[in-house]
């Protein structure tokens, strides 16, 4: 047996308690099957699971028993329908069995009432919310007056990497945009480590090498990283140049969703937030005064 084989044999081992947790919860009945006599076992049997997720009878016990087996994404889909599992679940499934999903959960694309108010409260100091794919998902009116209209944009164009590379206000108030622009593109690779399946994920990957051949050069780098908190450097064309430390905050890690404020890295700074808060709405690109 191989070093390999047995350090996975914990991750198997585990993978096998959690189908049976999922299985023995189910009955038949909930499955869509007939009302069964009385069983010794609560749930449903390994058999039934394979035939309801299409799989063979065999393969399944040998899943459950924590044999050493090769599970496809489109198979485990199936038994995770089968066993009725919520994203949560479905999720890690996929990660105990080292899978890929091909067809993952939504990631979250909205913010509750709650989130919103807690960014407006936060102003004039900007911030917003972005999920694992750079999408931003909510944001204030200081975060809108220093990066442009975000609100007149479709959701899949407010997405900072997109805008970073294709805007260029935004190219434009970026100091030092090779260095910043070469730590984003190596965050999004690191994160869509876990993604590498998502039509979503890879949509946007090809958007940008088509619009931006600066992008296509970094990514064919394969460099990750991991997010930190920083300070960033932005020169906005009315209130001038802005040094803003800025902050994570997580708001759900499974989904990869987290809050980031910007907050004043020196006295100036602190004056042209207040400045910035006074402007009208931000326009759709940023121009000089």
């Amino acid at each position: 047996m191989s070093t390999q084989t047995v350090a996975q044999a914990p991750r198997r081992q585990e993978l096998a308690a959690f189908l049976r947790s999922r299985r023995e919860r189910i009955t038949p009945e909930e499955a869509g099957l007939p009302p069964a006599p009385r069983r010794r076992t609560p749930g449903l049997r390994r058999e039934e699971v394979a035939t309801l997720a299409g799989v063979g009878v065999t393969w399944y016990t040998w899943l459950e028993q924590g044999r050493d087996i090769n599970a496809s994404s489109q198979v485990l889909g199936a038994v995770a329908r089968t066993l009725a599992l919520d994203p949560h679940e479905r999720e890690h499934l996929f990660r105990l069995a080292e899978v890929a999903d091909a067809s993952p959960q939504v990631e979250c694309q909205s913010l509750p009432p709650t989130t919103q108010l807690l960014l407006d409260k936060l102003d004039p100091y900007p911030a917003m919310v972005r999920n694992g794919r750079f999408d931003t998902l909510g944001f204030n009116r200081s975060y809108e007056r220093m990066v442009g209209n975000l609100s007149g944009l479709p959701f899949e164009d407010r997405n900072t990497l997109w805008r970073a590379f294709t805007s260029p206000s935004v190219r434009a108030a970026i100091v030092d945009w090779p260095a910043v622009t070469q730590r984003l593109v190596a965050e999004y690779r690191a994160a869509m480590a876990e993604h590498v399946a998502d039509p979503a994920w890879k949509c946007l990957v090809t958007r940008l090498l088509e619009a931006a051949p600066e992008f296509a050069e970094i990514w064919g780098r394969h460099e990750v990283a991991a997010p930190e908190n920083r300070t960033k450097h932005w020169l906005h064309p009315q209130v001038g140049l802005l040094r803003l430390n800025y902050t994570h905050l997580w708001l759900s890690q499974r989904l990869n969703c987290r809050l980031i404020t910007y907050t004043p890295a020196d006295d100036e700074s602190a004056v042209r937030l207040e400045h910035l808060s006074l402007l009208d709405p931000a326009p759709l690109e940023l121009t000089p005064a």
